[in-house]
């Protein structure tokens, strides 16, 4: 063989080897795990989200059973299980995590500070510990936080808008959870304005929500306003409440109004999935959590159920119906 011939051979393996090792490297198989907390694998509007995440990720170029696998687990609310999936999610050594919920976030970091998170649905990550700021995490979790405390403001002046006579509002809220402090704080800032009393009503089990929510009641005048963390598990209840006492009751967001309750105003949850996708997609082509911002909504819901504002006496503004992004007949 000639020596030009040689050159030429050898050289031309080197340019072909870097480009079938990196066609290798986009094809080869990457394992996402995900940690939904606080529902179980029934629950349908879990399951849109999810599905959210999982076409937006196909999308951008990642196909389940081609370049990515997902494992996922439904932990519910008992909290044991979620340690446990934590762990177990965490031993398959996935390339990153996609969670949701603020206490989901909290057991993945205790088996875990290197694997990188992307949560979803984490009220005030900040105040929780699970980040160092907003926009930078510093750590190996980042994601989507759907509530500002400014957000909490409109929900009591919603309440005032489409039931006036209103004067005293009781407030379910987790008095455990730093976010709802926040939340209650920031509504005490306009309630004077508004000529409204606030009452809290700590979330925690069912019979003492029951309890509080009917000794609210004897007195006249009251509304409802319900923040965003544990009240998720007491829907139906907190529905059945305030339609059994015949109060006019704002929720956080868009499902509450479905399952039949008055208004709600808040993020769409599924959009957070769909944009957390586009962080795990940054994140699985190089990108590091700490330098990812933590990202607020872009969207919020106004939806309106006509057939409980009926049930309540209650005639909706027709500037109210004019701004509603979904009016529930």
């Amino acid at each position: 063989m000639k020596r030009r011939d040689f050159i030429a051979l050898t050289g031309g393996a080197a340019v072909a080897w870097p480009l079938a090792a990196r066609a290798q490297q986009a094809d080869r198989v990457r394992r996402v795990g995900a940690l939904m907390g606080g529902f179980t694998a029934d629950n349908q509007m879990a399951q849109d989200r999810l599905t959210a995440f999982r076409q937006t990720l196909q999308q951008l170029g990642w196909t389940e059973g081609r370049n990515l696998r997902t494992e996922v687990r439904w932990s519910g609310a008992d909290n044991e299980r979620r340690r446990r999936d934590a762990a177990e999610l965490v031993a398959l050594a996935p390339d990153v995590i996609l969670a949701s919920g603020t206490t989901t976030v909290a057991a993945l970091l205790q088996v875990s500070r290197t694997v990188p998170i992307v949560f979803t649905v984490v009220a005030d990550p900040v105040a929780a510990g699970l980040v160092e700021s907003l926009a930078r995490p510093g750590g190996n979790a980042t994601g989507f936080s759907p509530f500002e405390y400014g957000l909490s403001p409109k929900w009591l002046e919603l309440l005032k808008e489409i039931a006036p006579p209103v004067t005293r509002a009781a407030v379910i809220r987790d008095a455990s959870s730093p976010s709802e402090i926040g939340q209650f704080a920031a509504m005490q800032g306009v309630a004077p304005a508004l000529g409204v009393d606030l009452r809290p009503v700590d979330v925690r089990e069912a019979v003492e929500i029951e309890r509080a929510v009917a000794a609210f009641a004897r007195s006249e005048s009251g509304g409802m306003i319900v923040t965003s963390a544990g009240s998720a598990v007491h829907r139906d209840l907190i529905i059945a409440l305030a339609a059994r006492h015949q109060l006019p009751a704002v929720y956080p967001l868009r499902f509450y109004v479905a399952a039949g309750g008055l208004i709600a105003y808040g993020p769409d949850l599924s959009d957070q999935f769909r944009r957390a996708a586009g962080y795990v997609d940054r994140i699985l082509r190089g990108e590091k959590p700490a330098d990812l911002p933590v990202q607020a909504p872009t969207k919020y819901e106004l939806a309106i159920n006509l057939k409980t504002a009926r049930a309540l006496g209650l005639e909706v503004p027709s500037t109210l119906l004019a701004r509603a992004d979904e009016v529930i007949e």
